[in-house]
């Protein structure tokens, strides 16, 4: 046999050849993590071209791993994981908590996506910790020494928490002024949020309460290593 055949009869291998092709995994986390629609998916995932998301769910569709559902005319199709794509989410994220152990921090902050950084916080933002249940917070990220880009957080009583790339016309209640590898490091568990303000990487102005409260309502993700922070 050719040294250049894939052994396909190899259940690795076969589990290889289903998830390998590029955004298959990062797709299926935004569906576990409640994008249904399209545009949800495609705003969780900034770096994908829509072009290139429709094709690789046509393929994981065909593939077993993805259900497109279809609400009638006019209406927005969805897209959700199937019951034997569910049985990978525990071992992706076993495998996203290996990869944060143990590569190194210099080699995972490398290349860096602020629209995909705001996505998640936006997601995971506890608004029952926030002091104020209708606020708007502007996040200013420095790519330094690329560009800067801002961004707002409308929070409504009622109302998903909605994420602005251009300005809503609202008042400001904080001003969140962060290096985004400062941002992404915080909230990733690379670092912490308090050394990052203690070295002026972040800074908060602004709304008192809310800046005390940071570590309360801007969750880290779930690959941070869980730790106790002093407001």
């Amino acid at each position: 046999m050719s040294n250049n055949v894939y052994p396909r009869f190899c259940p690795i291998a076969m589990a290889a050849d289903l998830l390998g092709p590029r955004w298959t995994l990062l797709v299926l986390c935004e569906l576990w993590n409640g994008s249904t629609r399209f545009n949800e998916i495609s705003r969780g995932l900034p770096g994908m071209s829509p072009s290139l998301l429709s094709k690789r769910l046509k393929e994981m569709e065909a593939k077993g791993l993805v259900q497109r559902q279809d609400s009638g005319v006019g209406a927005h199709a969805e897209y959700l994981a199937t019951s034997r794509a569910n049985e990978l989410e525990p071992i992706v994220k076993s495998l996203g908590e290996w990869a944060h152990r143990n590569i190194e921090t210099d080699v995972s902050l490398q290349c860096l996506d602020a629209r995909m950084l705001m996505w998640n916080i936006r997601r995971k933002l506890d608004r029952s910790a926030l002091p104020i249940n209708k606020c708007v917070i502007q996040f200013t990220l420095n790519d330094t020494p690329y560009a800067q880009a801002n961004y707002w957080l409308v929070i409504k009583p009622g109302v998903e928490t909605d994420l602005c790339y251009l300005d809503p016309g609202h008042n400001v209640d904080l001003f969140i002024i962060s290096e985004l590898r400062a941002m992404t490091s915080a909230w990733m568990g690379h670092s912490s949020f308090e050394s990052e303000i203690d070295k002026e990487t972040i800074s908060l102005v602004g709304h008192l309460g809310m800046a005390r409260s940071l570590t309360k309502w801007l969750i880290r993700s779930s690959f941070a290593i869980q730790e106790l922070e002093a407001v």
